[in-house]
């Protein structure tokens, strides 16, 4: 398994906020996955209130 960084914004209440995530997947769709799911658990926000401008390795 490899780190993956996810960075993009989510939709706060005061308006867009930006994020870096460190994550640990097989590979990138299964980083981005897993980044929305925390998202979605952690904030109460659904995939359309996060934009993620990339993944790297």
């Amino acid at each position: 398994m490899s780190e993956f960084t996810v960075s993009g914004r989510f939709q706060a209440r005061d308006g867009w906020q930006e994020f870096e995530k460190s994550v640990e997947a097989v590979n990138q769709s299964v980083a981005l996955e897993h980044t929305y799911a925390l998202f979605g658990s952690q904030h109460g926000l659904r995939r359309t209130q996060v934009e993620v401008f990339g993944v790297t390795a």
